[in-house]
């Protein structure tokens, strides 16, 4: 089964996000403290998967959960974000509710990372979600596919 390896935030958008272990996923908005937040937004949660961050990895840049600016850093070789339909939900812990909205995004600005290797997988792997049903999240908590 899939496990949450990292819950990241930041306070200003355009910046790296960083892991802090745990947060509260609020319904319709997104996680709260996070500057991507939004009541209403279709990409009120980002999620992107550590097989992801590796393959960044393997061009030779240090990167690891949060670089990407995702919210939720998934492992778990069984579930593939960016395969999954937009309109698919999943479960998160014991409680939560994700919807899959947007599969990758456009990037109007190339980021540092893309600059540096010439390639990023956020906006083709990372994955974009409204929430269903809100509730904490935590590292170690198990990601399912409803």
């Amino acid at each position: 089964m899939a496990k949450i390896v990292a819950v990241c935030t930041s306070e200003n958008k355009g910046q790296k996000k960083h892991d802090i272990r745990e947060g509260v996923l609020k319904e319709d908005h997104g996680l709260v403290g996070d500057s991507h937040a939004c009541d209403g937004n279709h990409r009120q949660l980002s999620l992107l998967s550590m097989t992801s961050v590796e393959k960044m990895r393997k061009l030779g840049i240090d990167v690891g959960p949060g670089d990407f600016a995702e919210n939720l850093t998934v492992e778990g070789e069984e579930l593939v974000l960016y395969k999954l339909p937009v309109g698919k939900r999943l479960k998160v812990g014991k409680d939560i509710v994700l919807e899959v909205t947007q599969i990758g995004k456009t990037c109007h600005d190339r980021c540092e990372i893309f600059k540096k290797v010439g390639t990023c997988v956020m906006p083709v792997e990372g994955i974009f979600t409204r929430i269903i049903k809100g509730g904490k999240v935590k590292v170690g908590d198990d990601v399912a596919v409803l």
